[in-house]
């Protein structure tokens, strides 16, 4: 037999070279889909941790357990709640940037354009996290003014000076939640409420908004941006992947993004914001797929939520925090028994006025901490999307073209 030849060796070498980077290139994608199984379980079990049935008898826990870490009985769209989100969020977050640290990303057209898209969706997600943090501090306005009525009707004997108080403090606090709209309605009033109303937004967002925090934190921001038009660019150009694209690192790019446009928009619909209304449904999630089937189920329950106070009130701009619901329907039966009181009250009535305030007193405890809680669990969610955005970007640098 011959020997070979030097171009012989050469050629086989070459061969044995290619057939070895392509038997690592099937484990690598192998690794890839793995890891992308991963993540989507992940996404999916985390979110379905959100969407438990609440107890029965969660409505009757003490002001700590409402300040507490939040467990499956939260209501949803309640403080604890919503920091239970939060933390889904940053714990998708850390996933998915542990797939994209072990996937081969390489300059693809397709990555190309998503993730500069997803850079786009963080910056506009920061701003709707400072908006949510001013927003916040309009939440703690009404409780200021819950506590107020509170102290007033907790008098004894109840006289006039004191509901009348009480009648001062829950005017403001209901037209801060907007209930406002629906007694206006009820009584043939005109648009008074609306200029009062205005005035309250223009002043939970302007120069007296005392936000603390550093960085870029209650910084005042423009009469003309809104929310809703923030998560409507960060849907924008949002596309479910297809084909090969379905199986590779734009997959979980497109993941991330839905979970982050859910997540703030899910912020916006529950904490007061600049916005003139909010989206019932941001966004078209792909209801066949695992991981989205508990986001779905959020998103949907939240937008009939909306659909119901814009029937209610008339607007949809937001305020669906559990707490404020709860203080707003006490707000409106505290202030019927305020306009129709007469000295001396009838015992009957000051019994059932007295549980209303309790409730009330009780809401205003746990919001004292949770609200701050929460406050501050959307500052780290605001530096957790600044590092993710830098580590990015540097993922995209280092990516070898293809």
């Amino acid at each position: 037999m011959a020997r070979p030849t030097e171009f012989q060796g050469s050629f086989l070498s070459r061969i044995s070279i290619r057939r070895n980077q392509i038997v690592s290139m099937d484990v690598n994608h192998e690794h890839e889909l793995e890891e992308l199984e991963y993540f989507q379980k992940h996404v999916a079990e985390r979110f379905s941790e959100l969407i438990t049935s609440p107890s029965p008898h969660h409505s009757s826990s003490s002001s700590s357990d409402a300040a507490a870490v939040s467990h499956p009985s939260d209501p949803i769209l309640s403080i604890p709640w919503l920091q239970n989100l939060l933390d889904v969020f940053m714990s998708c977050e850390a996933e998915f940037k542990a797939v994209l640290s072990t996937t081969q990303i390489s300059k693809s057209p397709s990555l190309e354009r998503v993730l500069p898209e997803m850079l786009d969706r963080i910056l506009k997600a920061l701003d709707l996290c400072n908006a949510v943090v001013n927003g916040i501090d309009s939440v703690r306005q009404s409780r200021r003014l819950a506590e107020i009525a509170v102290t007033a009707l907790k008098q004894r004997p109840l006289c006039d000076g004191s509901v009348r108080r009480a009648k001062r403090a829950l005017t403001s606090l209901l037209i801060g939640l907007n209930a406002d709209e629906r007694r206006d309605r009820n009584s043939g009033g005109s648009g008074s409420s609306n200029q009062r109303r205005t005035t309250s937004r223009s002043w939970s967002f302007g120069t007296r908004s005392n936000v603390t925090g550093g960085g870029s934190y209650g910084q005042v921001v423009s009469k003309n941006w809104s929310a809703t038009k923030q998560i409507q660019a960060m849907v924008a150009n949002l596309v479910l992947p297809r084909g090969a694209e379905a199986s590779g690192p734009v997959m979980p790019v497109y993941i991330m993004s839905s979970v982050m446009v859910l997540v703030t928009w899910v912020l916006v619909a529950a904490v007061p914001c600049q916005t003139s209304s909010v989206l019932v449904a941001p966004l078209p999630l792909p209801k066949h797929q695992s991981w989205a089937s508990a986001a779905v189920n959020i998103q949907e329950r939240i937008g009939e939520e909306l659909k119901r106070k814009e029937k209610r009130c008339g607007g949809g701009g937001g305020g669906l925090m559990e707490e404020m619901q709860r203080m707003e329907k006490i707000g409106l039966s505290l202030m019927e028994f305020a306009e129709r009181f007469r000295y001396p009250a009838d015992e009957e009535e000051e019994v059932e006025v007295a549980e209303k305030v309790d409730e009330m007193e009780e809401i205003c405890r746990g919001m004292e901490v949770g609200l701050e809680d929460l406050q501050r669990q959307v500052r780290q969610v605001f530096h957790r999307l600044v590092r993710s955005r830098i580590e990015i970007v540097s993922v995209l640098d280092q990516a070898p073209a293809i």
